[in-house]
């Protein structure tokens, strides 16, 4: 059995920067508000017209992460792709690095998991490496939020939060099973689906010929939906019992953290965590300040400006925690 570790790391997020004061000219909210609740002071969106997509975001991340691994494309085994907003509904947008990267004709999976994406990819890859299947592994969160929100009053509790970006890793087969990621651990929680949730277009409940049949401005269904309250309670919780699940798995203790990348939901969830486990300001990375939540991207696009700027060394200890829709929650142990 091999272990797995991340050998290259790459971002990217659209030049369109959009602060709290930019939303107040769409609908009824102001700066204060926003920062009391979120934590957030500005985000990304993708401009009309400016060609960045799911997939062609991630395609700039990725070949960040690509050139800083040291390996070429074609050393890349198998792509795998977190996201809710792909560019299409189907095919995903795995297929579609591997065209616009031109790598060979490797698997391409996608995974759906919204916030916890990218924790849940992480983990596919990393088993994929241990049982020797594969030996490179291009990883992608990625996500165009901007285009599917209610950018009115009535739609304020969510779009005031999420922006646009992504974010990639290149993971590698490491022999040494001290280093690289040590564990992964996934959870899940259906019966509380509906309190995070985009309906429509949906098979089960509304399709498009049901939008177009009913043609009703007043259709909310194809807008997310977010009972924040309820979310932000148990994502507290949640990420509090899998960061401890990882580490007790690993013989370690909150003590033992060098830098905890929580997903970027909300900057009052990491605070609490952040108490809870008695972590100082150097231990935790946080910048939905400047990005907003990104979703599946959220965390890679930490990752990669917390190493950026030094605060990630070799031998640390770090944590990837996400919570999020499905209700799904997980995290990775990285001896780093």
């Amino acid at each position: 059995m091999y272990n797995s570790k991340i050998i290259g790391l790459g971002k990217y997020v659209p030049d369109h920067v959009v602060t709290n004061h930019d939303l107040s000219k769409m609908m009824d909210t102001n700066d204060e508000w926003i920062q009391e609740r979120t934590g957030i002071q500005e985000r990304r969106w993708v401009e009309i017209g400016s060609g960045d997509t799911t997939a062609t975001m991630g395609v700039k991340a990725a070949k960040i992460a690509i050139e800083r691994a040291g390996i070429d494309k074609d050393d890349i085994d198998f792509i795998i792709f977190a996201t809710l907003s792909p560019d299409m509904y189907f095919p995903g947008p795995g297929v579609q690095v591997q065209h616009a990267l031109d790598i060979k004709t490797v698997g391409a999976l996608d995974v759906r998991n919204q916030c916890s994406g990218f924790v849940y990819a992480i983990s596919v890859a990393d088993n994929f490496i241990k049982t020797g299947m594969y030996k490179n592994i291009l990883v992608i969160g990625s996500e165009l939020h901007s285009h599917g929100l209610d950018k009115s009053t009535r739609g304020r509790g969510v779009s005031v939060i999420f922006g646009d970006g992504a974010g990639a890793a290149v993971l590698t087969r490491e022999e040494n099973n001290n280093k690289g990621i040590l564990s992964t651990h996934l959870h899940s929680q259906g019966e509380h689906a509906e309190e995070l949730v985009l309906t429509a277009p949906g098979m089960g409940t509304r399709w498009v010929n049901d939008i177009l049949e009913d043609n009703d401005p007043d259709d909310e269904s194809y807008y997310p939906y977010m009972n924040g309250q309820f979310v932000f309670k148990n994502a507290v919780v949640r990420f509090s019992e899998v960061i401890m699940e990882g580490l007790m798995k690993n013989n370690l203790t909150p003590e033992n953290i060098d830098m905890l990348i929580p997903h970027q939901a909300n900057l009052r969830i990491a605070q609490f965590i952040q108490k809870k486990f008695k972590l100082n300001d150097d231990q935790v990375f946080n910048n939905i300040q400047k990005y907003g939540n990104t979703t599946a991207a959220s965390i890679p696009i930490a990752l990669t400006e917390a190493w950026e700027e030094g605060k990630i060394k070799d031998g640390d200890t770090v944590v990837l925690a996400a919570f999020g829709s499905g209700f799904t929650w997980g995290s990775v142990i990285i001896n780093w």
